[in-house]
C-alpha cells in the first residue's frame, strides 16, 4: 500500500525539482503572450487527453469565469469539451486530427494554443500545435520531462522534470494555477 506521507514527500520533491528547472522565463513568456492575445480579442485554445482534457477544461473555466478576481470573461475555448465534435470527427475521420480540425475552426493569427500532455507525444495535440503554428498562433506546452514531440513546436514550454504521469499532472495544476492568476492579474482592469 502506498503511504500518504511518501506520496506527499514525492510530490513536494517534484515541486522542488520543477522550481529548480528554471521555468520562470517560459511562464513569463506564456503569460505575456496570452495577455497580448486576449487583450486583442484573439482566442486562447486549450486541449489535452484524459486527465489533461479535464485540466484543459479547468483552465478554460478559470478564464471564462474567474480565478481570484472579478473581471470580464476571457475568450478561451476547450477543444476537448464538445462531445459531438470529438465523436463525429473521430468516428468519420481520425482521432489524430480531432484538435487540429478545431484549431482550423476557432484559431486565429495572434491567438494562443495551449496543450497539455504528460508525455509530450500525444498525436492529436502535436497536430494541433502544427496547425496553430501554421496559422500564426503562439504555442504553449505543458508536458513532462523533455517535452516530447511537442517541445520543438512550443514557443513556451513548461516541462515538469518527471516521467510519472500522476506526479506531472499534480505539478501541471500548480503551474496552470500560476498562469491563470498571472493572466487574470494583468487583465483584471482591462
Amino acid at each position: 500500500m502506498i503511504e500518504l506521507d511518501t506520496w506527499l514527500e514525492e510530490a513536494v520533491a517534484l515541486l522542488g525539482r520543477t522550481r529548480a528547472a528554471g521555468l520562470d522565463g517560459a511562464m513569463e513568456g506564456a503569460v505575456a503572450a496570452t495577455v497580448a492575445a486576449l487583450a486583442a480579442g484573439k482566442p486562447l485554445l486549450v486541449c489535452g487527453n484524459g486527465g489533461s482534457a479535464t485540466d484543459a477544461q479547468h483552465i478554460v473555466g478559470e478564464m471564462v469565469g474567474r480565478f481570484l478576481k472579478e473581471r470580464r470573461a476571457l475568450r478561451a475555448i476547450c477543444l476537448s469539451s464538445n462531445p459531438a465534435v470529438l465523436t463525429a470527427w473521430s468516428n468519420d475521420y481520425s482521432f489524430a486530427t480531432v484538435f487540429s480540425r478545431q484549431v482550423e475552426a476557432y484559431g486565429e493569427a495572434g491567438g494562443v494554443m495551449l496543450g497539455l500532455s504528460t508525455s509530450g507525444n500525444s498525436e492529436n495535440v502535436v497536430r494541433a500545435f502544427e496547425t496553430a503554428r501554421a496559422m500564426g498562433m503562439v504555442v504553449i506546452g505543458l508536458t513532462g520531462e523533455g517535452g516530447g514531440r511537442m517541445g520543438p513546436l512550443c514557443d513556451h514550454l513548461l516541462a515538469v522534470p518527471s516521467r510519472f504521469t500522476p506526479a506531472i499532472q499534480q505539478v501541471h495544476l500548480a503551474l496552470y494555477h500560476c498562469y491563470c492568476a498571472a493572466v487574470e492579474e494583468r487583465l483584471a482592469d482591462a
